[in-house]
């Protein structure tokens, strides 16, 4: 039987969608979530999840959800002016921009350096939480299968040729023990052989699959290299509508394959929604339209809850 891993992104993006996320958790749905360190929020959504450990089935494993694209940076200030808007700590650059000074080489070493000071600051950041949420586990008997630093990012920004170097960069400079990088590395074939489907995919996503597999060899040889668990990533192509029923039609074939190829299957959801209110100068208004505030997020929140059913 496939390994899978049921994970929800966001934490801490927004006051409610940490509280939607909660309700998942008190029920024992998410095997693993991802916490954004650079929202205002921050401290008022993990204050919320520290008050609710000791009512958990179990603490989930906890992710840094690195964001160079939303928020605000943590770095010292005047540290990272290729990241932030300018006069500002607000994050500055798009994916595509972070993408840009990949293959820009008079930009690429400076843009690495700044980098590597932001993850620093957000991984210290997350861990500090990661580790007060297994104390107060711990003291509440609530178990937790953590064993070291978790990583990923939003919108898989760390799979950009830059962000990846400046990030095993880090790692290895500070020592961090490793537990998980995600690799966002999502199959194809079950999409394209369910043909009765294909009008139900936004166009975009299958760009992103693409791109991100054929950045995904690199973070398979790392895995490998740290001995880390193989693993491929179901959430690219159906991001944003991950519901139920187009589940259940391509959990068999995805399954089978992971199986077959000795991976994790991480299952990836976002089911907190947002708030019209929440919306700040730190979130995009296009995602905010498009993404964080489409009822969609409760159809996956729906689907979170259902997903054991075919485990």
């Amino acid at each position: 039987m496939v390994k899978t891993d049921i994970h929800a992104d966001d934490y801490a993006l927004t006051v409610n969608t940490s509280k939607d996320m909660l309700a998942c958790m008190k029920k024992g749905q998410l095997d693993s979530i991802s916490i954004v360190p650079n929202m205002s929020c921050f401290q008022e959504c993990m204050e919320l999840f520290y008050e609710e450990i000791p009512k958990l089935p179990f603490l989930p494993r906890m992710s840094v959800h690195l964001d160079f694209v939303e928020g605000r940076s943590l770095a010292e200030e005047g540290k990272v002016p290729f990241l932030v808007k300018e006069g500002s700590t607000l994050m500055g650059l798009s994916w595509g921009g972070l993408f840009a000074l990949s293959y820009l080489p008079w930009k690429r070493s400076g843009a690495k350096a700044q980098l590597k000071k932001e993850i620093r600051a957000q991984i210290e950041r997350v861990q500090a939480a990661v580790d007060r949420a297994m104390e107060i586990g711990k003291k509440a008997g609530v178990t937790c299968g953590q064993k070291g630093l978790r990583i990923d990012s939003h919108q898989h920004a760390h799979m950009i040729p830059v962000v990846w170097e400046a990030l095993v960069e880090v790692i290895a400079e500070e020592g961090y023990e490793i537990e998980y990088i995600r690799n966002s590395r999502e199959m194809l074939g079950a999409f394209v052989f369910q043909t009765a489907l294909w009008k139900t995919y936004r166009p975009v996503n299958f760009v992103k699959n693409r791109l991100l597999s054929m950045y995904s060899r690199k973070a398979d040889r790392y895995a490998k290299k740290h001995h880390l668990e193989p693993m491929y990533l179901w959430g690219l192509v159906m991001s944003g509508y991950m519901d139920y029923d187009r589940i259940v039609r391509l959990y068999p074939a995805i399954a089978a394959k992971a199986e077959k190829d000795g991976r994790v299957l991480e299952i990836l959801f976002h089911p907190g929604l947002t708030l019209p209110a929440e919306v700040t100068e730190e979130i995009g208004a296009e995602a905010a339209k498009d993404f964080y505030l489409r009822e969609d997020r409760h159809v996956e929140m729906e689907a979170v809850g259902r997903i054991r059913e075919l485990l």
